[in-house]
């Protein structure tokens, strides 16, 4: 057993013989007792679905079949009469679309025929079969890179057809992040003339071929089947949700126990649930598998190994459409609350962010979120969402910190940071002033209150290590808006009022009032019933992008 971990490899042959393996043969068999036509499987980025994909190709494929039955010894599948009768018996294709890219609708066509023609060069000995004349020049123009969008579209069941001629068995198509060249076309504005080339590709690959055994997709995304399998009637959908397959992504409880035991490091699995556990897939307890693997690879430290693999633009853009209800929904999920929403399996990319329930579809799917519990209401099912761990805690602090400057860096707020603490109102405004200056804004602003609060609460949850950061809770005889409850005696509790004004002369009025309110509704209350004795109150005022901060000690009002 290798206990080296597989950082960035996603072939199986190449993982199975330099890495440590966690089996995921059993989806195999699972596939195979079910037999579906078609198998989308969306599961959130770095949960291992090209690694799955590799290994299924290398398991079916007729081309090498006794080598590559080699690699699977040792494992589940092996035990299965069911599944080890469909080894080695059918051609296959297998293509990751993750590339498929492009800022523009012609940059994206001429990677789709070079990918497409790469493709083709791994065939290149079906040339051999004396094809009719029409098809040898429609290979030609595909190898070639030269042939049109029509025929582009028609590339995967065309040589499904050539395959199955060859063989004399028909194809099994694998297409890995099936989604991805739709989501980069809605993130570039020119999915309106992508959709119609990628309605056509999958039509003609997934319905109307004849030359087709059955077909697997991974991606992270549901696409709604009116807006591009339209049609496809034999299409079954795995979600992280629902549809079965639910362990084949994604490191279960008991594989994660296994792995630390043959590492010998069973002493870390407690730190290993906090920060990367908490994923439920259809009832099942799921691990983020990179950041396990990572994590192990680095000398079991915890760190943010998932957060920083790739952006989402949907989400941003989702982000930035945000009313004030939802950014209070986001703020209780960062305080370890849950928000209720509708959840809209299949995406039309045509109606993002129309429905205010988007955000919560995009952060579940891509895995930023968890399904705690589900409900009928009504005629509706809604679902309670929370944060899974740690590290997407983490990632939510983030993206609230980088609303506010993705340049002004972290030792910018680690120095913000102690100026609270030891009551430097002038650093404290000094700093927090270059940030507003810098990075935000004027369209952040235009709901001021709920902004500016979002923006200082992702500051505060920035000190986790050192407080338990509460917002809007109710001490004394009202509710303050953020205060900083210190774990170690020697740390001061904070206490932050804040206030919005419309011209910067009102500023100084505005923190005088701020720190009146602390005072008159007796907000440190919560502080002394927890034995904090040393406790800053700040009163903090904002006008646009200029903040002004004053402080005072607290009063005890024991």
């Amino acid at each position: 057993m290798n206990k080296v971990m597989p950082i960035g490899y996603e072939f199986f042959s190449e993982v199975r013989s330099k890495y440590y393996f966690v089996d995921k043969t059993g989806f195999l068999s699972e596939f195979f007792r079910a037999q579906p036509k078609v198998l989308l499987l969306t599961r959130p980025r770095r949960f291992g679905k090209t690694l799955l994909m590799s290994m299924t190709q290398q398991f079916l494929d007729i081309e090498g079949a006794e080598e590559q039955r080699k690699l699977f010894e040792g494992l589940k599948v092996m035990d299965d009469p069911v599944a080890m009768k469909e080894q080695g018996t059918r051609p296959v294709i297998f293509l990751t679309l993750r590339d498929w890219a492009g800022a523009t609708w012609e940059s994206m066509q001429r990677n789709v025929a070079w990918y497409l023609a790469e493709l083709y060069g791994k065939f290149m000995f079906l040339q051999k079969d004396g094809m009719p004349s029409q098809e040898a020049d429609v290979f030609v123009q595909i190898l070639h890179g030269e042939a049109p969008l029509e025929v582009l579209s028609k590339a995967f069941s065309f040589l499904c057809k050539l395959l199955e001629r060859h063989y004399g068995k028909k194809a099994v198509l694998l297409l890995d992040e099936y989604d991805a060249p739709l989501q980069c076309a809605w993130s570039h504005q020119y999915y309106d003339e992508a959709i119609d080339f990628y309605r056509s590709l999958y039509s003609s690959a997934l319905k109307s071929n004849p030359a087709l055994d059955f077909a697997i997709l991974t991606g992270v995304l549901r696409v709604a089947k009116e807006s591009i399998f339209s049609g496809l009637n034999n299409l079954k959908v795995s979600t992280v949700m629902r549809g079965g397959f639910a362990d084949a992504c994604g490191y279960t409880k008991d594989e994660v126990a296994k792995l630390a035991h043959d590492l010998g490091r069973e002493d870390k699995l407690d730190e290993l649930t906090a920060w990367y556990d908490g994923y439920d897939f259809q009832g099942t307890e799921v691990f983020n598998p990179w950041s396990v693997n990572n994590y192990f690879s680095e000398n079991c430290e915890a760190e943010k190994y998932w957060v920083d693999t790739s952006s989402n633009d949907i989400i941003q853009t989702l982000l930035a459409q945000a009313d004030d209800e939802r950014w209070n929904e986001l703020r209780s999920l960062l305080l370890g609350g849950t928000v209720t929403s509708q959840i809209r399996e299949g995406v039309i990319y045509s109606e993002i962010g129309r429905d205010a329930s988007d955000i919560y579809t995009m952060l579940l799917q891509t895995g930023y979120l968890k399904a705690v519990r589900s409900m009928n209401l009504g005629s509706e099912r809604v679902y309670e969402l929370a944060i899974p761990n740690r590290e997407i805690r983490m990632l939510f602090q983030t993206e609230i910190l980088d609303r506010a400057d993705r340049s002004y860096g972290i030792v910018s707020f680690y120095k913000m940071g102690l100026a609270i603490q030891q009551g430097d109102a002038e650093e404290f405004q000094r700093i927090f002033q270059g940030i507003l200056l810098r990075a935000v804004s004027s369209q952040d602003t235009a709901d001021p209150e709920s902004f500016y609060h979002g923006l200082m609460l992702g500051c505060a949850l920035y000190y986790e290590n050192d407080y338990h950061v509460t917002s809007n809770r109710e001490s004394g005889l009202g509710r303050f808006d953020l205060a900083m409850f210190p774990k170690k005696k020697t740390l001061p509790g904070i206490v932050m009022e804040f206030k919005a004004v419309k011209m910067e002369d009102e500023l100084g009025q505005a923190t005088d009032k701020a720190l009146h309110q602390i005072d008159e509704k007796a907000y440190v209350t919560e502080l002394e019933a927890a034995g904090v004795h040393d406790i800053w109150c700040y009163g903090i005022a904002f006008c646009k992008k200029r903040v002004l901060v004053k402080k005072r000690p607290g009063i005890d009002f024991g």
